[in-house]
């Protein structure tokens, strides 16, 4: 069946229906989202926490299905298969290859959440008998290793191979509906199709506009640490206890309380919004200028930036103490990786995993439509087993290094901060160093708030620096690879969509973000793209079916 892209006028080399549906999909969203933001999140937190609180067990065994696939295939005798004619050769070097997955994949979650889980599990996690403990640092790690680690990459290999294999080996587009063609074969061209690819629209636009809303406001805390100013966080935190203590403090009843407490006047957002608007005019000129120069010049950058800020830890924080982390850490994470891949926690239900991996899974599944598409992208003419090797087993790897690193040096600050008694006796003082106390009121400073309690003067200034430009070039990769994505999917797979539309969608993405930020609805947008990974996970488990039903009969005919 032929595939149809309009030939002139606005959508011009993209198909028009798609693009209409998914433009007033997009806008009743955030218009639900920001006009009448308490609803939208009530309505859609409680509709996400249905979801999990009653499939937390399918996202569990899902999920671990769907690494131990992965882990299968990287062994198989389909490894040598080539993703793409079998004389083809990549595109990219390793290199530039894995600046730009890993940038796609987790970038800037990792640079948020580096520290701030693990000193989230070290106060109080469902495997530990005592918060603010050695044991809680160990077990912190662990789990945070967990939700970072091998699981959500071999989502992404499975999305990511899938359509990479159907595009460059079989010839069909490079499209979310592709991977569907050896259940409905040419039907993917109709309204299954479509259905398929707006939903992964979906999933990209406001998966990327809610990773903005992180990013945007720990730039705007890093850029208010370094120049002195007071930042978006910190202002609406001092507006809403000011309300609270004016206007809340006589009420009695605690519900009006809660209810009086919400309505505190926000300040102006004007920081976040000028964040937003620089880094998407620099992400749009980004995409414009293709994947081969700007998006992956940038992702290279990311990954240089990166590589500082590692060799910063590790010489200027406690070098011997975050080597024997590092060691000690990947042991026990894959000695628990199988039975943590598996628990469920059904006999204490304490209601943890729902909020932490189970989210985490739901998050992932949600965030594959986009970060696949991208990975296939850039990986035709890889074999098999080259695609596994790069995109499960080296970014684990370095996410192990990142988060014993970043979130280690935090822990042990913590675990070995002391303080003097009234006896004058110097006397440990666990978690009370100021970095839990940062993540309680402000998330967004628990990386800095780490660099000043390193106490190495300018270099932790340096640092601080550093750390907010590596979030500034992850959040406009993310952004430009984003943009890139939405429009090969709105393209039907062409891999060099027109820059008009480039230029319209990646301006578009950052306006969603702004408009969001200052109406609010971020929050209810995120619960919202967390729902949608329910049905995109059914899609994901068709795609290992078609995948091997594919690759079955492939090898008997190269064995034939």
């Amino acid at each position: 069946m032929k595939i149809y892209r309009a030939k002139s006028g606005f959508f011009k080399g993209l198909n028009p229906m798609m693009t209409i549906i998914s433009m007033m999909v997009i806008t009743v969203f955030v218009l639900f989202g920001g006009l009448m933001t308490e609803t939208a999140f009530q309505t859609f937190e409680a509709l996400k926490s249905s979801i999990i609180f009653g499939l937390n067990w399918y996202y569990i065994a899902t999920v671990a299905f769907f690494l131990f696939f992965v882990l299968w295939l990287l062994f198989s005798r389909y490894g040598n298969i080539r993703l793409g004619d079998d004389d083809e050769r990549p595109e990219f070097g390793y290199f530039s290859w894995f600046a730009m997955l890993f940038s796609a994949g987790m970038g800037i979650g990792l640079v948020f959440w580096s520290i701030a889980e693990p000193i989230y599990h070290f106060q109080a996690n469902p495997f530990i008998s005592e918060a603010l403990s050695p044991e809680a640092a160990e077990i912190a790690m662990r789990i945070t290793l967990l939700h970072w680690g091998l699981h959500p990459w071999a989502i992404y290999v499975i999305v990511g191979l899938s359509l990479a294999y159907f595009a460059y080996r079989k010839k069909l587009p490079l499209a979310t509906r592709s991977a569907l063609y050896p259940l409905i074969g040419d039907k993917i061209y109709g309204p299954i199709g479509h259905t398929v690819d707006i939903l992964a629209v979906f999933g990209t636009v406001f998966g990327l506009a809610t990773s903005l809303g992180l990013g945007v406001q720990q730039m705007d805390s890093g850029l208010a640490h370094l120049f002195s100013y007071e930042s978006y966080a910190v202002a609406e935190a001092a507006a809403k206890q000011t309300h609270i203590d004016e206007q809340c403090i006589q009420l009695t009843n605690e519900a009006e309380k809660m209810a009086c407490a919400k309505e505190y006047p926000k300040p102006s957002p004007i920081s976040l919004v000028a964040i937003i608007v620089i880094v998407t005019l620099i992400a749009t000129a980004s995409v414009v200028s293709g994947i081969g120069r700007g998006v992956r010049i940038l992702s290279i950058i990311n990954l240089g930036l990166s590589i500082m800020l590692l060799i910063f830890f590790l010489l200027w924080g406690p070098t011997r103490y975050l080597l024997n982390s590092l060691v000690q850490n990947t042991g026990d994470y894959l000695a628990a990786v199988i039975p943590l891949s598996l628990w469920t926690d059904t006999y204490k239900d304490t209601g943890w995993q729902s909020g932490w991996t189970t989210f985490y899974w739901a998050w992932w599944i949600a965030w594959s439509p986009f970060v696949g598409i991208f990975i296939a992208r850039i990986s035709r003419g890889r074999t098999i087993r080259e695609f596994i090797l790069g995109v499960l087993l080296i970014p684990t790897a370095l996410a192990i290094v990142w988060l014993t690193f970043f979130g280690g040096t935090a822990l042990h600050i913590e675990l070995f901060h002391t303080v003097t008694n009234e006896a004058g006796e110097v006397v440990a003082a666990i978690g009370q160093a100021g970095i839990v106390e940062a993540v309680k009121n402000d998330v967004t400073l628990a990386l800095y708030t780490t660099f000043e309690k390193m106490d190495v003067g300018i270099i932790s200034t340096f640092a601080s620096g550093i750390a907010t430009i590596l979030v500034a070039t992850y959040f406009i990769t993310s952004s430009d690879s984003a943009t890139l994505v939405v429009c090969t999917i709105l393209s039907i797979g062409h891999e060099e969509p027109p820059i008009f539309h480039r230029v319209f969608w990646g301006i578009g993405e950052g306006a969603v973000a702004g408009v969001l930020l200052i109406m609010g609805g971020l929050q209810a947008l995120q619960t919202a793209s967390i729902t949608a990974a329910l049905p995109f996970s059914f899609i994901i488990l068709v795609m290992v079916y078609g995948l091997m039903k594919a690759l079955r009969e492939e090898k008997m005919v190269i064995n034939g």
